[in-house]
């Protein structure tokens, strides 16, 4: 079976006639099979949906214990119509996978979602999976994205709350994963007071500590007197409302891969920027690419021409997929 017989891209998503399912969906279809739990990956509405438990978990937090029809928990290989499927971590967030496809007579691809190779605390670490085809990312796919060690964004932190006592340093960081990460790494630089948190992470963190996960001290960011100086994380959309009005000068800081990029630093008022990414750089990516060597690299939302002029460069035959639906910001 040709490639492009076996796995392409439609309005919908990538779709897979043999096994008649989509990968991560942008719009509700009968079947389909989700990398993890960020937004711009897993919807709600669709007939079936196979997954990990973790990411079937979190999708119900997200969208209600009726986002699907019948749920499937991916657990070793299984056979999805003449497709054998299996899920393999993708280091992303908790949850999260690459997702293996192989059918009599064609080739084995691997849809590697979003993934990171930078160890994370809050979720297994990224598998490599042999294929012949691997579908990448390239968020950021370009070379001046290299980013830097979290442990010393973390110093950056705990440096600037030295410097400011007093002043609450309110941390953006998305829901899922992101602001677990920023707790997670927080603890492991030492920081053993409470960190306070904006309502609309509670619940998904509360998942977090369910699955095993220590992230310490919690508590609710209800009485901004009583914790200045100390953290505070909050989603994106928190720091447009009035909010973030209630506390007195503080430091607002956000943990992005995009915080490299200092005009996005500057648009978001960010005083403290944290270069914190939970997908691959350019050096992991081509390491990526060096390493499992696949036949055909397909890339997806991202800077794709960069990196298919990378893998010509390098005798790795690429292509861009042009997905829509993705957000770049949901990192």
């Amino acid at each position: 079976m040709r490639a492009d017989d076996f796995l392409y891209p439609t309005d919908a998503g990538l779709y897979c006639p043999a096994g008649d399912f989509f990968i991560d969906p942008v719009r509700p279809v009968p079947r389909a099979l989700i990398t993890h739990g960020h937004g711009d990956h897993a919807r709600a509405g669709h007939g079936a949906v196979m997954a990990t438990r973790q990411t079937l978990d979190i999708m119900a937090i997200r969208y209600g214990e009726d986002f699907c029809e019948t749920r499937q928990v991916a657990d070793g290989a299984a056979r999805v119509g003449g497709v054998e499927v299996s899920f393999h971590p993708a280091g992303h967030v908790l949850g999260s996978a690459q997702i293996r496809l192989a059918c009599d007579k064609g080739p084995v691809i691997v849809v590697s979602g979003d993934y990171c190779r930078t160890p994370n605390p809050v979720c297994a670490p990224w598998e490599p999976v042999p294929c012949d085809i691997f579908v990448t990312e390239a968020t950021f796919g370009l070379p001046v994205f290299k980013h830097p060690d979290p442990a010393a964004e973390m110093a950056k932190l705990l440096a600037s709350m030295a410097e400011f006592p007093d002043r609450a340093h309110l941390i953006g960081a998305y829901a899922l994963g992101k602001a677990q990460r920023v707790m997670a790494l927080l603890r492991a630089a030492g920081y053993d007071r409470p960190i306070h948190l904006h309502g609309a992470i509670q619940r998904l963190t509360d998942y977090h500590v369910e699955q095993g996960v220590d992230l310490g001290d919690l508590l609710p960011a209800t009485t901004p007197k009583e914790i200045e100086g100390q953290v505070v994380i909050a989603p994106p959309s928190a720091f447009a409302s009035p909010w973030v009005q209630r506390f007195r000068d503080p430091v607002i800081s956000f943990a992005s891969g995009w915080m490299a990029v200092r005009a996005r630093a500057r648009q978001r008022g960010v005083e403290l920027p944290l270069v914190i990414s939970d997908h691959v750089d350019w050096p992991q990516l081509t390491q990526t690419l060096t390493e499992l060597r696949p036949d055909e690299v397909w890339v997806t939302h991202g800077a794709e021409e960069a990196l298919v002029r990378w893998c010509a460069l390098n005798q790795l035959r690429a292509r861009p997929l042009r997905l829509v639906g993705y957000d770049e910001d949901e990192e």
